[in-house]
């Protein structure tokens, strides 16, 4: 399997489902509608959508209801990278070699497409009503989207990122809280919405949840890794960040060797309870290698 190739192929299918729920760009409010779309089409791989399609697949799911949370789950991760990029936050310029949606469109500009995607994305994912009205899960869905994307999900994870800047001194278990929420909060939401939607028993789905709590925690620590050990030029960023920004880190609690040894435990957890499932998805569990074990 080409796990590039077939990323790119269903990349291409998460797209089709997202352009059909961007806003028109009319009104007198279409400066903020212009820069909600710029900031979805911006470009990014994907992960989290398609991570819910292949978990959908998993569980035999095969109706139209997923495709506003598939959208939706896009726009929460859109906004969140909106508001990292503002001067009050990480203050960049360039995401993925274009101007930052503040750069182009201004500070205000900026958190009001933000506020506009975190919002609109619930509008969209609440359309999946309109689609099957009597579907219990969509509440059930629409729950775990809230939860983990909000205060107790990757805001929560945010703010303790936030005040722990420039403070190696903080524990280890404040940096896996922040690890968790920050970063896996929405590969949670991710993968148990998809489970949800597909029709997963409620003790699957939390077999779904550890699987993605331990991916998303070897997701972060992998990243630290390739901070210092990453070309420049295949991560397509500068290396050595973390440690110049006086960052705290996996790395500077763990050692290199033992973090490079936690990503694959963890990894190799995470697909053992997934190939414990009664059901197959080869797709989905070379995904989740390919996450974690990458070089960028």
């Amino acid at each position: 399997m080409d796990i590039n190739k077939e990323l790119a192929y269903k990349a291409s299918d998460v797209d089709g489902m997202i352009y059909k729920y961007l806003p028109a760009e009319k009104g007198y409010q279409k400066t903020v509608l212009q820069a909600m779309n710029y900031s979805i089409l911006a470009g990014g791989k994907r992960i989290r959508p398609i991570l819910m399609t292949e978990t959908f697949k998993l569980f035999g799911g095969a109706s139209e209801i997923l495709a506003p949370f598939v959208a939706a789950i896009e726009m929460i991760h859109t906004y969140s990278l909106v508001h990292d990029d503002l001067p009050a936050m990480d203050d960049d310029e360039l995401r993925r070699g274009k101007p930052t949606t503040h750069a182009k469109f201004g500070e205000a500009m900026g958190i009001l497409a933000g506020d506009g995607l975190l919002n609109y994305a619930f509008e969209t994912a609440l359309s999946a009503l309109d689609i099957e009205p009597g579907n219990p899960r969509v509440a059930k869905a629409l729950q775990v989207l809230a939860n983990k994307s909000g205060v107790y999900g990757m805001i929560g994870g945010q703010v303790v990122d936030v005040e722990s800047e420039k403070q190696y001194g903080i524990s280890k278990n404040r940096l896996d809280f922040i690890y968790e929420l920050k970063t896996g909060a929405l590969i949670e939401a991710s993968m148990m919405i998809g489970a949800i939607l597909g029709g997963a028993s409620s003790e699957e789905v939390d077999k779904i949840e550890q699987v993605a709590k331990k991916i998303g925690l070897a997701f972060q620590i992998q990243d630290d890794v390739l901070d210092v050990i990453g070309d420049k030029e295949t991560l397509g960023k500068n290396v050595g960040s973390d440690e110049k920004n006086q960052k705290p880190t996996y790395v500077i609690f763990e050692g290199l060797e033992k973090s490079k040894q936690e990503v694959k435990t963890l990894t190799e957890e995470a697909i053992t309870i997934l190939q414990g499932l009664p059901y197959e998805n080869p797709f989905l569990t070379e995904l989740l290698r390919w996450m974690v074990l990458r070089d960028k």
